[in-house]
């Protein structure tokens, strides 16, 4: 009877049914992912303050493993696609665990904790722990994505999979947004102890005697007292490096354990080498695919709305964390703000439904950019606030004004996509698929990887001096960090509204007219 009981639960290829567990695991995955990849925006912060390293050279170093990063993906894809041997986990499965393992150490192998050492060994350990860390996430990253069209070939399924997978990578995103600026900054308190200066590395050019009195009240610390920086007379905080290695260590050891239970969990019904990772069989001509790109309106405008998300809010994770550091003084308190802002990106989710259907992707899209443009214009007030804890009162106003409107976008874009390739159809005769998605993925990156770079250049342009860390900036420094930042999100919020509301054109009725007319040639062939 037992034996008959559990053949009930498999299906006809004696597969167990799609469920829940499928949906639990595969969320499991994204949130494995996350352990990693949200340490991405600490990359910067950890080379900037904690290593020291001038903004010049991180900017171009970054910009070269972007480089690394563009061309990896569809490399390892290649070389998963035409690996044609039998593992007893499965292909898919088999080069996530591989992936999971590197991922134990890979993760920080970019963090490893040498201030002092000479600057081209920096730029050594920043490349080569870079590659190491981005080859084996790719090699994690890249099947895990393609895997959701193994789990199941049900449409519905595959959506709920995608759901799921949104939830898990939240879930990923919560753990270094949050608890990590919490464990890796530390406010400075006078402990009386003859290393107490050497512990908390004052830069070059202060005499450290400064931080043995009150700036303000020329009193000697007492033990328990906050240190004060004599350049902003706020309470210093430190970056504790050693810190972000080994948490970026126990985020791998977390992640690895999150895959681990999704291979587990997970059941595979589709044939493997019925699935590829790179859609690149075919020789790939770059003039007439962007130029046939160009053409696309609808795919040219969600790609420049991306962009302008990439380049402004990414491009702003490290002036923000300055800011955060320097200014307001609360750096370890950074990502609970940063979480309060764009919570109404997950508040979203239930109702975005609804409110496509009643209005349309593309007008719903437009109010809520311009919602992110009034978030960036509260933004801009929050700097000539001279009282600090009302500025940042503002400017969380600004951001959860400009989360909202992100909430909105960020529901429906990649949808937009799936229309420009109906769209390319519908004008053009050719779907295109391959050519759409893959030059909308180059121009993200291309946003990701220069964004940052040109960012750390201008911090360098306002005053930013690495060699300084966060204790010796100036309040002048401080103050154009708050500029920057809002700069950052009102450009975001304005190209995404430029991209949108002016060059997508399939507003509802559009794009009503376009199924129709596909439904008719789809039935007619």
């Amino acid at each position: 009877m037992a034996k008959k009981a559990k053949e009930k639960k498999l299906d006809a290829n004696g597969n167990r049914p799609f469920g829940m567990l499928d949906k639990i695991a595969y969320a499991a995955g994204d949130f494995g992912c996350n352990m990693s990849f949200a340490l991405k925006g600490t990359v910067q912060t950890f080379w900037l303050v904690y290593m020291m390293m001038e903004t010049g050279l991180l900017s171009a170093l970054l910009l070269l493993v972007q480089i690394w990063d563009a061309v990896n993906d569809p490399l390892i894809g290649t070389m998963i696609d035409n690996d044609k041997r039998n593992y007893k986990m499965g292909k898919f499965k088999t080069y996530i665990f591989i992936g999971a393992c590197g991922l134990l150490v890979g993760g920080a192998a970019v963090f490893l904790p040498f201030p002092n050492a000479p600057v081209v060994i920096k730029a050594i350990l920043f490349i080569l722990g870079y590659i190491v860390w981005d080859a084996f996430y790719t090699v994690a990253n890249v099947p895990y994505g393609s895997m959701l069209s193994l789990i199941t070939e049900d449409t519905g399924e595959r959506a709920q999979l995608s759901t799921w997978r949104s939830i898990g990578s939240m879930f990923g995103n919560i753990v270094p947004t949050i608890i990590l600026p919490m464990l890796i900054w530390q406010k400075v308190f006078y402990d009386g102890t003859d290393d107490f200066l050497n512990r908390i590395e004052i830069p070059e050019g202060f005499d450290k005697s400064q931080f043995l009195t009150n700036p303000i009240t020329h009193e000697p610390y007492q033990i328990g007292d906050a240190v004060l920086s004599p350049a902003t007379g706020k309470q210093v905080e430190i970056l504790l490096g050693e810190r972000v290695f080994w948490a970026a260590l126990i985020m791998g050891i977390l992640g690895f354990f999150a895959f681990m239970f999704m291979i587990k969990k997970i059941s595979i019904r589709v044939d493997e080498n019925s699935v590829k990772t790179n859609e690149g069989g075919q020789k790939f001509n770059v003039v007439k695919a962007f130029s046939n790109f160009m053409k696309n309106r609808p795919a040219v405008g969600a790609t420049v709305a991306a962009m302008g998300m990439f380049l402004g809010m990414q491009s702003a994770t490290t002036a923000n964390t300055i800011m955060f550091a320097t200014y307001f003084n609360k750096a370890s308190m950074s990502g609970i703000v940063q979480m309060i802002g764009f919570l109404p990106m997950v508040l979203f989710l239930p109702f975005i439904k609804k409110l496509v259907n009643k209005f349309g992707k593309k007008e719903t899209s437009v109010v809520g950019c311009i919602v992110s443009v009034i978030g960036g214009l509260i933004m801009l007030i929050f700097p000539v606030i001279e009282n600090r804890d009302t500025a940042l009162l503002v400017y969380l106003a600004g951001l959860v004004a400009f989360g909202i409107g992100m909430g909105v976008y960020s529901c429906v874009s990649w949808a937009f996509m799936a229309d420009a390739i109906d769209y390319n159809e519908w004008k053009f005769g050719t779907r295109e698929e391959g050519t759409v998605y893959s030059l909308h993925s180059f121009f993200r990156k291309l946003a990701q990887g220069i964004g940052p770079s040109i960012v750390l250049v201008v911090m360098g342009i306002l005053g930013y001096d690495s060699s300084l860390g966060t204790i010796g900036q100036s309040i002048e420094t401080s103050h154009n960090m708050c500029w920057l930042v809002a700069g950052l999100y009102l450009f975001s919020a304005v190209v995404q509204l430029v991209g949108v509301a002016f060059i997508y054109n399939l507003d509802k009725k559009t794009l009503e007219k376009m199924k129709t007319d596909l439904a008719v040639k789809h039935a007619a062939e």
